[in-house]
């Protein structure tokens, strides 16, 4: 059966993910994992939340899926042997070559290449198997043709988003936050910060969301307030048909989320997929959409706040 993977940005978060029947749950490395500090953690918050883990026979997944210098490379290897010292084995990441020497250096690590990886064929997902990922995440655009396609013939296994954001452009490819504000800090350890990039371990402002002009060949306005499309979805719709096709894992963002939300859409995303598993045939979908529709709302109403505030520091020079 498919795995559920949820976020964990807090441990908090991380028991509350687990407690709803999540079978893992994702963190992100404090620098490292294209969020803002606060919804990472730092080693020791990690290893508490492996201990809980393991503790309930469940997967702990760190997320080291921003791309680094030359000179983080070392810090890299060193934060990672630390964590898997503490018996921490699955990684997120986004640099092929950090896949390569993790994966040299502890042959047994199962290492993910995340959506930040822009996978969006067969060839993308067989690059990342090279370079020693056992597992990819589909780009938000994926059809179900091409998910056919890597499970039948990459010898990878494919995770799905299920609860997530479409990016404007392409998530991992997207430059437009740094435009708006880009700086650079490099901190006590000599990791690199450049707050408006989530590639180089900053954070996205989310900028797109703005209302924006269309402006003509003259330079004349032609349209205001137009809307890119970028939108926050559930796919609870095709989760049957993802678990027919053989999605290895059904994936729910949300690191930034308050914990009661996170544990709902875990709670309606468990119960849904054992459902479905339980009475395939006999399976509909109509008893689901009443209760994803009050979650969606709260959903709703926290994303807004949350990316109001991001595009406000966006513009605080």
């Amino acid at each position: 059966m498919a795995e559920l993977l949820a976020s964990g940005g807090s441990m908090e978060m991380v028991r509350a993910a687990f407690d709803n029947g999540a079978d893992a749950v994702y963190v992100g490395a404090r620098g490292w994992s294209r969020r803002r500090a606060e919804f990472e953690m730092d080693d020791a918050a990690i290893v508490e939340a492996q201990r809980y883990a393991r503790s309930v026979d469940k997967i702990l997944r760190v997320a080291f899926n921003t791309l680094p210098a030359s000179s983080e490379v070392p810090l890299f290897l060193a934060r990672t042997d630390a964590l898997y010292a503490a018996g921490v084995r699955d990684f997120i990441l986004t640099d092929p070559g950090l896949m390569m020497a993790l994966k040299n250096r502890h042959p047994d690590t199962i290492l993910h290449a995340s959506v930040g990886c822009t996978i969006i064929n067969i060839q993308d997902a067989l690059f990342y198997k090279e370079a020693g990922a056992s597992q990819v995440v589909a780009e938000c655009r994926m059809g179900k043709a091409t998910m056919r396609r890597i499970k039948a013939e990459a010898g990878v296994g494919l995770e799905v988003l299920v609860h997530a954001t479409t990016c404007y452009t392409l998530l991992g490819r997207c430059t437009m936050s740094s435009y708006t504000k880009h700086g650079h800090r490099v901190d006590a350890s000599g990791k690199d910060h450049f707050p408006g990039s989530p590639n180089r371990g900053g954070l996205c402002y989310r900028i797109c969301l703005t209302d924006w002009d269309q402006v003509g060949a003259a330079g004349e306005l032609e349209a205001s307030g137009v809307e890119l499309p970028n939108r926050a979805y559930f796919l609870a719709d095709d989760i049957p048909e993802l678990i027919d096709l053989g999605v290895d894992t059904i994936k729910i963002q949300g690191r930034e989320y308050s914990v009661p939300l996170v544990g709902q859409m875990v709670r309606f995303y468990r119960e849904l997929i054992d459902a479905c598993v339980r009475d395939r045939a006999g399976f509909r979908m109509d008893p689901w959409r009443e209760r994803m529709a009050r979650i969606v709302a709260d959903r709703d109403a926290e994303r807004r706040g949350k990316t109001a505030g991001l595009i406000s520091e966006s513009l605080d020079r």
